[in-house]
């Protein structure tokens, strides 16, 4: 079974038993502040094509389309009530599982990065994490699930994330890369769904 075959038959199932989380944490967001309940960004896919990627939205409308840092810390004022426990328990990514069978992402590849912070890796690395369509999640993200949380100290957490997080991260995407297979990918969900249902 190809790993295109693996996405599309785990995230229609995942849909389905999500689907009245997904419902409810849409609601939430409608009702804690105005705005769209989905938020589109735009993100580097597979050989640096373009797409929207796809989430809950967690930020108020004024400040989600404001020209401010790319980076959330863990304290961000521009997080809404609603956003802040979506983002704890990862339920603001569930929208991707539509970019998933849409072939933009797959469940397990590098999390998708916006242009500007693409356009800071090292090329040799920038090839091969770019080789293959991103994902949902991957041992970086899981690596750093408690991104926001060593942000929030930062007097400049773009900075930061920039200088000694990003690095790792995109180590960590072509290290995944060059060995991926069906049985590292399945071991990456496992893990994942343990991560977040210990939280």
């Amino acid at each position: 079974m190809g790993k295109r075959t693996v996405d599309l038959v785990l995230a229609s199932l995942a849909l389905v038993v999500t689907a009245p989380v997904l419902l409810m944490a849409m609601l939430w967001v409608r009702l804690d502040s105005p705005g769209p309940v989905l938020f589109r960004q735009e993100r580097v896919g597979q050989h640096g094509r373009l797409f929207r990627i796809h989430k809950l939205r967690t930020m108020g409308i004024a400040d989600a389309q404001s020209p401010g840092p790319a980076i959330t810390g863990h304290g961000d004022h521009r997080i809404t009530a609603a956003g802040r426990w979506l983002r704890r328990y990862r339920i603001d990514e569930l929208p991707q599982l539509i970019d998933v069978l849409r072939g933009d992402m797959s469940l397990v590849g590098p999390r998708p990065e916006v242009p500007r912070f693409v356009a800071l890796y090292p090329p040799e690395l920038r090839a091969c994490v770019l080789a293959v369509r991103p994902g949902i999640t991957d041992p970086a993200s899981l690596e750093f699930i408690d991104e926001a949380r060593l942000l929030e100290g930062s007097a400049d957490p773009e900075r930061t994330y920039v200088e000694t997080i990003l690095p790792r991260k995109v180590q960590r995407q072509a290290e995944y890369v060059r060995r991926a297979n069906l049985a590292t990918d399945l071991s990456v969900l496992v893990r994942t769904l343990r991560v977040l249902l210990a939280r």
